[in-house]
């Protein structure tokens, strides 16, 4: 099996020219579940994860996979993380204790939890039925999932696409279609905007929610809803979609917490 950053093109921006295997951790977990072949090559990488285009292991029945890769927790942050994690319960006293203190044990665990709660959050979207990729595998440092593009590129975020009126309207009520069933499950992105979804033709995918937050227990909930809602409403409004980011928030949240969504 070649395990190799490439196959036939080189890119001296990631490989740095070495020719040297790329060798991690988490493509041998997803190489021995018999899940991955190979890694093509990088799709993205941001602060605090970097994507990788994997092909598929054809029993599998896909043919490429996409592999999102968490930063150590040394050299990732996420942004104001105390706002996401208000609320959040750790049963485990030690654990607890160890995170409070932030130990190296407690550090490691909180790195953890990021991980662990994405790939909970994106099972729990698609078994509802939302706009998310497939979640596959996950392990301490990585997740498996449905790679959105094809074999040319991978599809691009919403914010570099520039959208017909009539496409942008029918676009915005599908995401808030989106947005409106997270909140009936008890889920609220906390990081929604434009960077932070894929199109591909005419079709919207919700990416990036390591920082989502549960609207029962998280006293910045309602916040970090309006704050989703602004960000999509000014994406919308350059093609001509009409919108108020307040009241829309205001309703939806009044409708969650009289259970009418």
């Amino acid at each position: 099996m070649s395990r190799h950053l490439f196959d036939d093109e080189r890119d001296d921006e990631f490989d740095e020219g070495s020719g040297q295997a790329f060798e991690e951790p988490w493509l041998d977990e997803f190489y021995a579940e018999g899940l991955v072949t190979d890694i093509l090559m990088p799709l993205k990488s941001g602060k605090e994860a970097s994507v990788y285009l994997c092909r598929a292991n054809p029993s599998t029945g896909e043919r490429f996979f996409a592999a999102k890769v968490f930063r150590a927790r040394r050299s990732r942050a996420f942004k104001d993380d105390s706002m996401y994690k208000h609320g959040r319960v750790i049963t485990n006293a030690r654990t607890r204790r160890a995170v409070q203190g932030k130990t190296r044990f407690g550090r490691e665990m909180d790195h953890a939890f990021w991980i662990g709660q994405e790939f909970e959050t994106l099972s729990l979207l698609f078994a509802a039925g939302a706009d998310v990729p497939r979640p596959v595998y996950s392990c301490p440092t990585a997740i498996l999932m449905q790679y959105v593009g094809d074999e040319a590129a991978p599809a691009p975020q919403l914010k570099d696409v520039r959208l017909e009126q009539d496409e942008a309207g029918a676009l915005f009520d599908r995401l808030m279609w989106n947005v409106e069933l997270m909140l009936s499950i008890n889920v609220i992105h906390g990081d929604l905007s434009p960077y932070n979804v894929l199109y591909q033709e005419g079709k919207a995918t919700i990416i990036d929610l390591p920082q989502a937050v549960d609207p029962r227990t998280n006293a910045n909930a309602r916040h970090l809803l309006a704050r989703d809602l602004d960000h999509l409403c000014r994406y919308f409004a350059r093609f001509g979609v009409r919108t108020d980011a307040i009241k829309l928030a205001s309703n939806l949240w009044r409708r969650f917490v009289f259970a009418t969504l």
